[in-house]
């Protein structure tokens, strides 16, 4: 896959222009923190887009992947940064569709936060906005993922229970957690307050697991924004994407139709 330079950084990115006339606005999948990377959506969700009839844009977040691992600078400023810049290289003036999965939900509100004017509608997977609940409860999901990556015994239950594969994923986020600053600046922010989520007027599709990290409610995100849907799946964790991705994959192309100009 190429590599461009995006904020200072090389950054891995991949493009993939639709089948026939593409839509107006193109896809953009932001993949999760830790041992997630574009390969994700990839597998997943991009190319049956594009194949629709999307143009699809995928990148390694600062730090994951294929792209540029700096020590420190993992703040949501920069990441949105990185973000714009790349949309500034490959999608020009046009809109987009922000497709964010987990952390990557949580850069698409920001963004959509900070450039209003170039987001045409978000698809959340098990995402929430980067608030002061949210700082909390991703601080404390990182102090307890380094402590339990810490561990050396816990490599092997991860096997016992997962695969040969998930362990290889955690020895991974465990160096990319060592080797910087990411669990300290992640839940720094910049937060947004609840009259900042309210104000994103574009319309926001939350995709839910019944069992995952908003268990406890699962309405008040949609009820807050002026222009959100919500879909659970019953009985799903925090793996939307990876384990419902085909439902997951209908969901998107049909809200892409409804909210794209086309």
């Amino acid at each position: 896959m190429p590599l461009t330079l995006v904020n200072g950084l090389s950054t891995n990115y991949q493009l993939l222009s639709a089948t026939g006339a593409p839509a107006a606005e193109p896809v953009v999948f932001v993949h999760g923190m830790g041992t997630d990377s574009l390969a994700s959506f990839y597998l997943t969700l991009a190319p049956p887009v594009a194949a629709a009839g999307f143009d699809v844009i995928s990148y390694d977040l600062r730090g994951h992947g294929r792209t540029e691992r700096p020590a420190s600078g993992y703040t949501i400023k920069e990441f949105v940064t990185d973000l714009d810049e790349l949309l500034r290289q490959f999608a020009a003036d046009r809109r987009v569709h922000l497709v964010g999965n987990s952390f990557g939900g949580t850069l698409a509100y920001s963004y959509a936060s900070m450039y209003p004017e170039r987001v045409c509608s978000i698809v959340c997977i098990e995402s929430e906005p980067p608030t002061p609940a949210w700082s909390e409860k991703m601080a404390a999901i990182l102090s307890g993922t380094v402590e339990f990556l810490r561990i050396e015994e816990n490599y092997a239950w991860i096997e016992a229970n997962y695969s040969a594969h998930h362990r290889r994923l955690a020895r991974l986020a465990a160096d990319r957690i060592s080797a910087t600053s990411m669990a300290e600046e992640v839940p720094l922010g910049p937060l947004l307050t609840l009259d900042q989520v309210a104000a994103i007027e574009c319309p926001v599709l939350s995709v839910l697991g019944s069992h995952g990290y908003q268990a406890d409610d699962l309405e008040a995100l949609t009820e807050l924004l002026p222009a959100g849907e919500l879909h659970v799946f019953e009985g799903q964790g925090h793996s939307v994407l990876v384990e419902r991705h085909h439902e997951v994959r209908r969901l998107l192309l049909d809200w892409v139709r409804r909210h794209g100009v086309l």
